[in-house]
């Protein structure tokens, strides 16, 4: 999987790194100024999160199914719930369908407490 992350330009650029915690799959954001979106609070930017997101559904995705191609996402929709501060971010991925042409993931992204979320998203990929 990390050679996966490290394929991916903009997971790389990012510096998301990969975790297996309780027979999950874990992805971490590591917290860098230059992913400040608002500097009076300070916050990530809300796009960086966005992204996170879906790259976590993603390698989820590709874990779980063993595909050996990218699935494509044909929707991603994103609840931002509270400000994300300055310190790392951990997100999981869900998958609620594996289907050979259709998959339905849902994430969650926390900082400090997992049940405190920053963010949450709903993606459709389109896995052929």
């Amino acid at each position: 999987m990390k050679r996966l992350v490290a394929a991916i330009p903009y997971a790389r650029l990012l510096g998301i790194d990969i975790e297996r915690v309780d027979g999950g799959l874990e992805c971490v954001l590591p917290f860098r100024d230059d992913l400040i979106g608002n500097t009076r609070l300070p916050a990530i930017h809300g796009g960086v999160i966005g992204a996170f997101l879906e790259l976590t559904a993603l390698l989820r995705l590709i874990d779980e199914s063993g595909v050996e191609s990218v699935p494509r996402p044909i929707s991603f929709s994103i609840d931002y719930l509270r400000s994300a501060g300055p310190r790392p971010t951990r997100a999981r991925g869900e998958i609620f369908k594996l289907g050979r042409r259709i998959s339905h993931v849902r994430v969650i992204a926390w900082q400090e407490e997992r049940d405190r979320p920053v963010a949450a998203g709903n993606g459709k990929f389109l896995m052929a």
